[in-house]
């Protein structure tokens, strides 16, 4: 069964204490047994402002509520009390008459002043319930009420610590962090006006009073939000006198058996004094009147067409005439209160004046907001689209930002001045100067895009006009490479730099900047030409085969070499390395300086005219710390500059010499095949043995010509045979090869030449047949690589064929390039 909250009317409305209510409940509530273990609660405030309803709600009573659609009048008179239901420890609510009641008129207000003293003199938490809009008003917000009671409270009372809770009702979209704030400055300075005692001059507001704020939606627009408000709140109650409650640190607290009895004193002695028996006065009147005209007149506002209308267009856009039709709209409704408002106090009319100016512009405020945004935004496109403009006309960057700026300015400032509201000054220089910011970092932007977009192209022009000539430059490696590569760099360096500073001139950029750009364009350049030369070495072993193979496979003229036994293999190769250690010391190091360098002769005189191979260890380390290119560094060049270390250049040319070695021993075996070819005719003592011995024979033929004949067809057959079978060229590339292909052709020739007799002697010669080919034999022997030389020194084997030209019996060879390299184990010789 639900809890009874025993409500009982403590003190009647004409000021009589019911002494007899008070004990009965007493009694029924068993109050007397809690000791000091209760607590007191009491609300206090504007009457009709749903004082009974929220602690019915809050603390589930059952005081009288007002009824709303029978109109607004006074409900609870005097003060009533009761017992809160399920909140412990025992908690008893007391409903104050509400103040500023038209029953009891505006010149009688003794009781609601004796009221509120009984209320802070007796409770340990006061609800002062008060409406949102009510904060910062003078009399609505209960403050000359409050004032009197401070004042008259410690002259009649000794100092007990009370808890103020002020439940703000009806809240808006004012942020409650605003609110709570203005609340104790108010409160503060009502105590520090009020005169105190000698003995509490200094005691501070907080040794008095703790203040607590809290903040509920509109009952009857918003019913459930204020219940779930209301159950939270109803949760702080519960165990309120512990410590780190609503009243933990309350002090002089009645025992429960003495609560009557000190109530009814208390209410006695705040009868019997006559300091609370102060006049009325007309200023509440006139507040809570110019109140509520202010506020009709901003609801009005907020629901005009003309307004909606115009809130509604700034959204999408801005509005011309937007200040001039704004100003209208205000100055209508201000008009409208000074007219309505004219005959109160002029001290709260022009207050409540300003008050609803200043409302009705924060209202509006967030539409000028708006305003601005879209003149900001559109002159922030204009500026963009003046510039692009400008730009696409060939006009120069600096020139053309500054003019566009001007003119977005320009054009934003006429905006601002047809949006200003005359009510108001408001500032729009923070807009602007986010709309210049705006504009300056979207011209940064545009300048730099355009800076790196001529850099870029700048740069591409020195990479295409520097990368071509220096790798033809360094493949050549002549003895003026570096210099020629030098005044290519400067030359195209200065064109280049030279347009670049004409094209930024435009930018009008300050001399660091300007100076750093073109440094960087130096260094660009500078760049290119390393890096180039830093491919060219890494590939530096294909280029100087290539040299050699250039040098010694192709004479003066650029025509293929045919080793025949007048030249001078020895020579041609010492020239065809000289060539190619030249292009490795042309490309050992970086000399984009003027700097002289002993590289070339250094390499020449440890590689060409030394040995850089030792046999015996003990040589071995005698040499290393003689040898020249035993480091790691070259002298007067820097490391950043070294491209092949003297170690790396003593490691390739060994390379180098072993992988070329083969083509020597080509060049020198096709030079004797090329003696053995062209000497057919036998030793001189052969021929003078086979005079001696073939003399008798030699006379026979003589004595009889029918040998002589029968010799000469023999001969004409052989000879025949000889031609036909092409029997020099069977035998050039061996014997054992000649004698095979000999014998697989020996039978089909010799039928077939008796067959080109036989139809000759006929009269009807047979076309002459094709001559055959090389047998296959013959050819798979051509085509064979000689077996190396065995007192050659590592000789790789590289893809070469001999070329073979056979003409009227006489045979060349030539020596074609480098291809590919084999090495092989054979013994080390003495270089040539």
């Amino acid at each position: 069964m639900e809890e009874d909250c025993c409500a009982t009317q403590l003190i009647y409305g004409d000021g009589q204490f019911n002494s007899s209510g008070l004990d009965r409940f007493v009694k029924e509530v068993k109050l007397a047994e809690c000791g000091l273990s209760y607590a007191v609660v009491a609300i206090m405030g504007p009457q009709s402002s749903g004082k009974s309803t929220l602690l019915n709600h809050l603390f589930h009573t059952k005081f009288r509520e007002m009824d709303a659609y029978s109109g607004r009048s006074q409900t609870t008179k005097g003060i009533w009390i009761a017992k809160c239901v399920g909140i412990e420890p025992c908690t008893i609510a007391m409903d104050l008459e509400g103040t500023d009641g038209r029953e009891r008129g505006e010149d009688d207000t003794t009781f609601e002043k004796q009221s509120a003293l009984f209320a802070l003199a007796v409770s340990d938490i006061v609800l002062i319930n008060m409406w949102c809009h009510d904060i910062g008003r003078e009399q609505a917000a209960n403050k000359p009420l409050l004032k009197t009671v401070f004042q008259v409270m410690m002259r009649l009372f000794s100092p007990r610590k009370t808890t103020l809770l002020f439940v703000i009702r009806d809240k808006t979209k004012t942020p409650f962090e605003y609110l709570e704030p203005v609340l104790r400055e108010d409160i503060q300075k009502i105590w520090d006006g009020v005169p105190k005692p000698q003995a509490h001059k200094s005691t501070p507001f907080s040794d008095f009073f703790s203040v607590e704020v809290v903040a509920l939606s509109s009952y009857e627009e918003k019913e459930e939000k204020f219940k779930e408000e209301v159950a939270q709140l109803r949760q702080r109650f519960f165990h309120s006198i512990s410590p780190g409650g609503l009243a933990g640190d309350r002090r002089g607290v009645v025992p429960a058996t003495g609560f009557s009895f000190s109530a009814q004193q208390i209410w006695k002695v705040i009868k019997e004094n006559k300091d609370l028996d102060l006049p009325a006065h007309k200023v509440m009147v006139a507040t809570v009147r110019c109140e509520e005209i202010a506020n009709q007149k901003f609801n009005q506002l907020v629901f005009d067409e003309d307004w909606l209308a115009l809130e509604e267009a700034v959204q999408t856009g801005p509005v011309q005439g937007f200040g001039k039709r704004l100003s209208s709209i205000l100055g209508t409704y201000l008009s409208e209160y000074d007219m309505e408002a004219v005959y109160f106090d002029e001290g709260v009319r022009n207050s409540k004046r300003q008050l609803l100016e200043s409302k009705a512009l924060d209202f509006v405020y967030p539409a000028y907001t708006t305003m601005l945004g879209h003149l900001r935004s559109k002159a922030l496109e204009d500026f963009k689209v003046r510039l692009e403009q400008s730009l696409n006309k060939g006009g120069e960057f600096a020139s053309s930002v500054r003019t566009s700026t001007q003119s977005s300015m320009l054009e934003f400032d006429k905006g601002c001045a047809d949006a200003a509201i005359q009510q108001a000054d408001w500032d729009a220089s923070r807009v602007r100067e986010k709309l210049k910011r705006d504009i300056d970092a979207h011209a940064s932007s545009v300048r730099s895009a355009k800076l790196s977009e001529l850099n870029i192209n700048y740069e591409k022009q020195l990479s295409a006009s520097l990368t071509g000539p220096v790798e033809a430059l360094l493949e050549t490696g002549g003895k003026d490479t570096w210099t020629s590569i030098r005044k290519l760099l400067n030359r195209e360096t200065e064109v280049a730099v030279s347009k670049f500073s004409a094209a930024v001139a435009g930018f009008e950029l300050d001399k660091d900047t300007s100076t750093k750009m073109m440094q960087n364009l130096k260094d660009y350049a500078r760049n290119v030409v390393e890096k180039k030369a830093r491919e060219e070495a890494a590939n530096i072993m294909i280029h100087m085969k290539d040299r050699f193979s250039t040098v010694f496979n192709y004479d003066s003229d650029s025509m293929p070499r045919v080793w025949t036994g007048k030249d001078d293999i020895r020579s041609i190769t010492k020239d065809a390395r000289s060539a190619s250690l030249k292009l490795l010391s042309v490309m050992a190091a970086i000399r984009l300086e003027e700097k002289p360098d002993n590289i070339e002769k250094l390499l020449f005189s440890s590689l060409m005219d030394g040995t850089v191979t030792v046999s015996s260890s003990q040589d071995g380390r005698i040499a290393a710390s003689t040898d020249p290119l035993a480091s790691s560094t070259w002298e007067e060049v820097s490391s950043k500059d070294t491209l092949i270390t003297p170690v790396q250049c003593k490691s390739l040319w060994r390379q180098f010499k072993a992988e070329t070695e083969y083509s020597v021993t080509q060049a020198i075996a096709a030079q004797e095949a090329h003696k053995r070819s062209n000497n057919w005719l036998p030793p001189p003592w052969a021929i003078m043995a086979m005079i001696v011995l073939g003399f008798n024979e030699f006379m026979l033929l003589l004595k009889n010509p029918l040998y002589l004949m029968v010799l000469f067809v023999a001969f004409l057959i052989s000879k025949a045979l000889w031609v036909q079978m092409d029997i020099a060229g069977e035998f050039q590339h061996g014997t054992l090869s000649g004698i095979l292909s000999i014998s697989s052709r020996f039978l089909p020739t010799v039928m077939d030449l008796l067959r080109k007799l036989a139809e000759e002697a006929q009269g009807n010669p047979a076309p002459e047949a094709p001559r055959r080919p090389v047998s296959v034999a013959s050819r798979s022997h051509r085509n064979e690589t000689p077996p190396p030389n065995t007192i050659s020194s590592s000789i790789p084997e590289s893809s070469v064929s001999s070329n073979i030209s056979s003409s009227d019996g006489d045979i060349e060879y030539s020596s074609p390039p480098l291809r590919q390299r084999r090495p092989m184990n054979v013994q080390e010789v003495e270089p040539l």
